[in-house]
């Protein structure tokens, strides 16, 4: 608790955490520690840390936290503290999270709604703008990943997602549509050289 005290008072002593290796023992606590209470402090604390800058989630993210948050938040034995802590964290770190390739662990059709729109939200951002991180986008699966999550009408998960495809060639998004190997076999299946 007391690295997320001095973390939250101000980004220069959040660095200062950083600087001073902070953040790997707290994520060791939150993954390996058996008691919620602590869990829940641990990933409060880190929290504290990304919420600052874009760098100070860079470094939070580069020390594989996001999917141990996730994990956290999902896992049906952890008290509500505990799921409540590391969902805030995860929102306030991705959030300030520009650093795409540490946000492609948490993009994936089973990770819950409530996070994706704050995932999703941040390609959305960040990939109309950067050519580099649209082809790794394709390279590394995430277009693919992305068409296969089923988001409500009107929701902000559906806004991003669209934002997201329009970064593309209509017939590259089709391409990655789980629904279109059926239509490229059916146009094998009729042509004819």
């Amino acid at each position: 608790m007391t690295l997320g005290y001095i973390s939250a008072f101000s980004d220069t002593l959040a660095l200062a955490v950083v600087v001073s290796r902070g953040i790997m023992p707290l994520g060791h606590a939150l993954e390996k520690e058996t008691e919620d209470h602590l869990r829940a402090a641990a990933a409060w604390s880190l929290g504290q840390i990304g919420r600052h800058t874009p760098e100070h989630a860079k470094s939070v993210a580069d020390c594989n936290i996001l999917p141990k948050l996730l994990d956290a938040y999902l896992d049906r034995d952890s008290s509500e503290d505990l799921k409540m802590k590391a969902k805030r964290s995860l929102k306030s770190i991705i959030m300030k999270c520009v650093h795409l390739p540490a946000l492609e662990p948490l993009l994936h059709q089973n990770a819950p709604h409530n996070i994706l729109k704050y995932v999703c939200g941040q390609f959305a951002k960040i990939l109309p703008n950067d050519i580099g991180a649209k082809r790794e986008f394709v390279a590394n699966r995430g277009l693919a990943t992305l068409q296969q999550i089923k988001a409500e009408p009107g929701s902000k998960l559906q806004e991003a997602i669209m934002i997201i495809n329009k970064c593309y060639p209509p017939e590259i998004v089709e391409y990655f549509d789980p629904s279109t190997p059926n239509t490229f076999l059916d146009k094998i299946d009729v042509y004819q050289s």
